[in-house]
């Protein structure tokens, strides 16, 4: 059986938590014929690189799929591209706030996702969910771990990172939601794009 490995992110800059990490512990052991191993990650740009790289080199999978929140989203937005760049709008959950720093020392200015974004983009709007491809996962801890496990795996695997709109329950009412149902739904429908590109 074919392996995924699905990271998520705990709550951060004072919300009380993450819809990602709610996706995360709803997901079954098994999806699509595919196992899922299931990592959450601190919102730390440090530490959360080092768990996800170390989870890769452990387990080996045949895709990584990693889940983030963006408030200002109202659809399911599959990543098109990392970049080679950390720009903290706020201290991570740590206390860093880095500032015009590389990810990685020398590395490309960006690098390309390799997970099928388009079938993505299809499977999750075939079920009546609000999709499209980002360009830009931000210059925070979702665009470094994004960045430094594409750098550490070189691409190898499909791997690529999905942003989600937040839920009315973390109470933004200015920002745009998605209930979480839908949201759930719509990982499910990305991940199973995932595994059939695995077939």
């Amino acid at each position: 059986m074919k392996t995924v490995l699905v990271t998520a992110f705990e709550p951060f800059g004072g919300d009380k938590l993450n819809p990602t990490q709610m996706v995360l512990e709803r997901l079954p052991a098994e999806l699509s014929g595919c196992a899922l191993e299931k990592i959450l990650l601190p919102v730390e740009f440090v530490r959360s690189r080092e768990a996800a790289c170390e989870a890769y080199d452990r387990l080996r999978p045949d895709a990584v799929v990693m889940l983030g929140l963006a408030g200002t989203r109202d659809a399911i937005t599959p990543e098109t591209t990392g970049r080679n760049l950390m720009k903290a709008r706020i201290p991570d959950n740590a206390g860093y706030e880095p500032q015009d720093e590389p990810v990685v020392p020398d590395g490309p200015e960006t690098l390309s996702s390799t997970f099928p974004v388009e079938k993505i983009v299809e499977a999750v709007r075939a079920k009546g969910i609000p999709a499209r491809a980002s360009d830009s996962a931000g210059l925070y801890v979702c665009n470094n771990l994004l960045y430094a496990m594409l750098d550490h795996n070189g691409g190898a695997v499909p791997t690529g990172f999905i942003h989600v709109p937040a839920v009315p329950e973390l109470g933004h009412p200015d920002m745009p939601s998605m209930e979480f149902d839908m949201i759930y739904e719509g990982i499910c429908a990305a991940l199973g794009a995932v595994a059939e590109s695995l077939e």
